[in-house]
């Protein structure tokens, strides 16, 4: 099983050989996130360094620029779990689970009037179908539909691999889409809740490190590739 270290004020180290492809939003006349649009994996690379400061000239791979521009790599994010961080809003058929702290700003939760007020009209099919759809397509696995009659959370069935976003609509560069339940792994040593949908921040300016806050859509940030 593959898993991602976080070094202090350095890169992410991918033990084990994940598949690494460009993610890219794709919005609809309005500039709706509709769907996920894949490239083709980049060459295998086993045990790759992937670059956490944004600023690596060979993306996304590390290239030591971190310790060149004094890279504050602190890692911030709160470490409980995923149901103790996300509020329940309960509809008549499904539930939404809403962890607001982990958004990527990817905006899947936009498009048919957003998912909060989805949730509220899940016993008609489209507006059921639409909400687990969407709640699905976010990558940082903010937005969690549950079912209410079992609990149990609609998740989609991901290979594990690295998604390195681009968003057109937004002109940048996203987080690293982490999908199928790989585990990070902290500078420290603490071992992050594995989860299906993460993302790991890699413009270097996140205010929850080592996940993606939104922030490259601030800043503009462009990987190149």
């Amino acid at each position: 099983m593959s898993e991602i270290r976080v070094t202090k004020d350095g890169p992410y180290l991918v033990e084990g050989e994940l598949p690494i492809a460009k993610a890219t939003i794709g919005a609809n006349t309005e500039g709706e996130s509709m769907r996920w649009e894949w490239g083709k994996p980049l060459p295998a690379k086993k045990n790759p360094a992937l670059c956490r400061c944004g600023e690596s000239g060979r993306k996304p791979y590390c290239d030591g620029t971190h310790a060149k521009i004094g890279f504050d790599g602190t890692e911030t994010a709160s470490r409980k779990p995923y149901a103790e961080q996300a509020k329940l809003i309960e509809g008549p058929v499904l539930s939404l689970a809403d962890a607001e702290g982990l958004c990527a700003f990817a905006r899947f939760c936009d498009p048919n009037g957003q998912v909060w007020r989805l949730v509220s009209e899940t016993d008609k099919a489209k507006a059921r179908d639409d909400f687990v759809r969407q709640t699905c397509d976010c990558p940082s696995g903010r937005l969690v539909a549950l079912d209410n009659e079992t609990g149990k959370p609609f998740e989609p069935k991901l290979p594990q691999s690295i998604g390195l976003v681009e968003d057109p609509v937004e002109d940048c560069s996203g987080p690293l889409w982490v999908r199928g339940g790989v585990a990070v792994i902290a500078e420290d040593g603490y071992r992050y809740e594995v989860r299906n949908r993460i993302t790991l921040c890699r413009c270097g300016a996140s205010k929850n490190k080592p996940f993606c806050d939104g922030s490259h859509a601030a800043i503009k940030f462009k990987d190149g590739l």
